[in-house]
């Protein structure tokens, strides 16, 4: 199992937000690029950036910082916020050299680009479904759909998508734990690989994850508060090896 620390970009700064309120904003480091280094140097190997203003603009903003963040760290990165053309997919994935890119809202509301990206890019292509009460939710959380989260990760699975970044919104940011019962639920769903996040607050929530048998999970504000360390992170990596 895999473990992404995870940096949230918001007016180039990496900041924590709670349960996607972008009125509780928390800046958790002024300097994004030395924090994805110091992951990097704690024994990260792969990294999770999101770009909380793309999301809200509908448009990537951080690409320079993201870029630096890439360099500075030197290793695979996933990004995701305000990614809703090909344009700007190809332009992350071909000339900012980003391992992965997460199509969010746009997933729901133009489900060709989905389709058109994975057969461009295959694995390289992530969605990420954000779920409010069971109901997916777009435009930086902001908005709530009609579609029941396991409906939708059907359509996206049938669209050729091999990985989905799965965050259970009510848990975001409150180190109450991740939502095992819909993560499983969303486990016997469908085959591709889930990557868990929200909620994640201990070393035991590590390992419930990793005993579900997904493909990783993203861990954020439990990182940055000490609850849980790089090295409680590996020593999990590597048991589920």
């Amino acid at each position: 199992m895999r473990f992404f620390p995870a940096i949230d970009l918001k007016n180039g700064r990496c900041v924590r937000l709670y349960q996607g309120d972008f009125a509780q904003e928390t800046v958790v480091n002024p300097d994004p690029i030395a924090q994805a280094a110091t992951f990097s140097e704690q024994g990260a190997t792969y990294l999770h950036i999101v770009d909380l203003d793309g999301a809200l603009e509908g448009k990537p903003i951080n690409l320079d910082v993201i870029r630096a963040m890439k360099k500075a760290a030197g290793l695979p990165v996933q990004v995701g916020g305000g990614i809703r053309t090909m344009k700007q997919i190809t332009f992350y994935l071909e000339e900012a050299g980003i391992d992965r890119v997460i199509i969010g809202s746009a997933a729901l509301e133009n489900p060709d680009l989905v389709r058109d990206a994975v057969k461009l890019y295959g694995a390289k292509i992530a969605v990420g479904i954000d779920a409010k009460n069971g109901f997916v939710a777009t435009s930086g959380w902001l908005d709530v759909s009609a579609t029941d989260y396991l409906t939708f990760a059907k359509e996206v699975e049938k669209s050729g998508v091999q990985t989905i970044i799965f965050t259970d919104i009510a848990k975001d940011g409150t180190l109450e734990g991740p939502n095992l019962e819909q993560l499983q639920a969303l486990q016997r769903a469908v085959s591709v690989d889930i990557i868990a996040s929200g909620g994640v607050s201990s070393k035991q929530d590590l390992e419930q994850l990793s005993e579900l048998g997904l493909y990783g999970a993203i861990c954020g504000k439990a990182l940055y508060n000490g609850n849980i360390s790089m090295a409680e992170i590996t020593e999990v990596e590597n048991l589920a090896d």
